[in-house]
C-alpha cells in the first residue's frame, strides 16, 4: 500500500508539474542555484545544503523535470522548443567541494550543471566572505572584540551567538567599497590570528575536470565584486578578464555568466547587461527568483533556491517558483 500511495502521489504531482510548465510555447525554466556542498553539515552554517541534502534534492529533480544544461535550455526558450518541467542546475563562485562533493551526485543522476566561477580565487584563494566565515569559526574564547576597527565586541560563547555574530559581521562588510573592505579584512586578520584554509576554491585541475566531465563552466568576475559599485572600466575588465582566465582553462568559449550577487538594480544595471552583450557572452543568470518563459530577457534568467527536504515540499516550492513575478532591469 505504501508504494502504491508513493506512486499514485508522484503521479499526481506530476501532472500538475506538467499542466503548470507544459512544453513550447507555454513552457517555464527553472534555474536552480547552489553555492557550497559540504560533505558534513556545517553547523555554523545551519542553511547551507550538505551531501545528503543535495543529493535528495537531486534526485527528486532528476526523476520528476527535464533537466537540460543550460545553454542548451537558452536555446531552446529562444525557439519555443522547451520540454514540460524544464529546469537546470547551477552552481556560483567556484568552491572545491563542488567537484569533490557535488559531481559524482551530479554524474551518479546523471545531469549536467553550470558552474560560475570567480577566477581570481582558484588555486588558495578565498573571497572575503568566506575569511569572515572562517575567521569567527575559529576566533578563540567566548568575547570577540572588533572594537579597533569600529564593529564592537561579540559575545561568541555559544554556537548560537557566533552565528549571530558572523551575520552581523558580513552585513557590515557587504557593501563596502573594495578598497575599504579589503583593508578592514587585512585588520580583522590580525585581531583574529588564526590558520586559514588554502582549499576552499577550485584549483586550475578541478575546473579542468568538470569541462572534461561534461559539466559547463561560466563567468562570475575575477574578484565577485558588486558590478554597480564599479565604475564602466572596472566592471568591463573584471566581467572581460574573468571570461578569459577560465576559456585559458579549458580551451574553450566561455559563453554563460551570473552576476555577482545578482539582484537586479541592487547589484547590476542595464550598462552590465550590455557589457556582457559586447563580451560576447549568449547568457546571464541573476538571483532574482522566478521561471524563465517565452519573452525573458537570456540576459536575465531568474534562479532561485529550494530549501525543502521532503518529496512533496520540494515539488511544490518548485511549483509556486513558477509563478513569481521576474524582477529585471530595463
Amino acid at each position: 500500500m505504501p508504494n502504491l500511495f508513493t506512486s499514485l502521489r508522484t503521479t499526481s504531482i506530476n501532472t500538475l508539474a506538467s499542466f503548470v510548465s507544459p512544453s513550447g510555447k507555454l513552457a517555464r525554466l527553472s534555474i536552480l542555484l547552489y553555492h557550497s556542498i559540504p560533505q558534513e553539515p556545517d553547523t555554523l552554517l545551519y542553511d547551507l545544503k550538505d551531501a545528503r541534502v543535495f543529493d535528495t534534492q537531486i534526485r527528486y529533480l532528476s526523476k520528476n523535470f527535464n533537466v537540460l544544461p543550460l545553454h542548451e535550455a537558452v536555446q531552446r526558450l529562444r525557439e519555443n522548443t522547451l520540454p514540460s518541467r524544464a529546469a537546470c542546475i547551477t552552481f556560483d563562485d567556484g568552491y572545491a567541494n563542488n567537484a569533490e562533493v557535488a559531481l559524482p551526485i551530479l554524474q551518479k543522476h546523471g545531469v549536467v550543471a553550470t558552474f560560475f566561477i570567480a577566477a581570481g580565487f582558484i588555486n588558495g584563494g578565498m573571497m572575503w566572505n568566506d575569511k569572515l566565515i572562517e575567521l569567527i569559526r575559529r576566533s578563540p574564547g567566548s568575547v570577540l572584540d572588533l572594537s579597533e576597527i569600529n564593529f564592537g565586541k561579540f559575545d561568541i560563547g555559544t554556537l548560537r551567538q557566533r552565528q549571530e555574530t558572523l551575520f552581523s559581521v558580513i552585513k557590515k562588510f557587504k557593501y563596502l567599497p573594495p578598497e575599504e573592505r579589503h583593508a578592514r579584512l587585512e585588520q580583522l586578520c590580525h585581531l583574529i590570528p588564526v590558520t586559514l584554509p588554502q582549499n576552499v576554491m577550485m584549483t586550475t585541475e578541478q575546473i579542468k575536470h568538470l569541462y572534461q566531465a561534461g559539466m559547463e563552466i561560466g563567468g562570475h568576475t575575477v574578484n565577485h565584486p558588486i558590478l554597480t559599485r564599479l565604475d564602466h572600466e572596472a566592471a568591463y575588465t573584471e566581467i572581460a578578464n574573468g571570461k578569459k582566465i577560465l576559456e585559458d582553462i579549458i580551451k574553450a568559449p566561455v559563453r554563460l555568466f551570473a552576476y555577482p550577487n545578482g539582484k537586479p538594480s541592487q547589484d547590476y544595471s542595464a550598462e552590465h547587461v550590455a557589457i556582457l552583450k559586447e563580451i560576447g557572452f549568449d547568457a546571464a543568470v541573476s538571483t532574482a527568483w522566478g521561471a524563465a518563459k517565452t519573452g525573458t530577457d537570456p540576459y536575465q534568467l531568474p534562479r532561485f533556491t529550494p530549501w525543502d527536504n521532503s518529496y512533496s515540499r520540494f515539488m511544490l516550492r518548485m511549483m509556486q517558483n513558477m509563478f513569481r513575478t521576474i524582477h529585471t532591469v530595463s
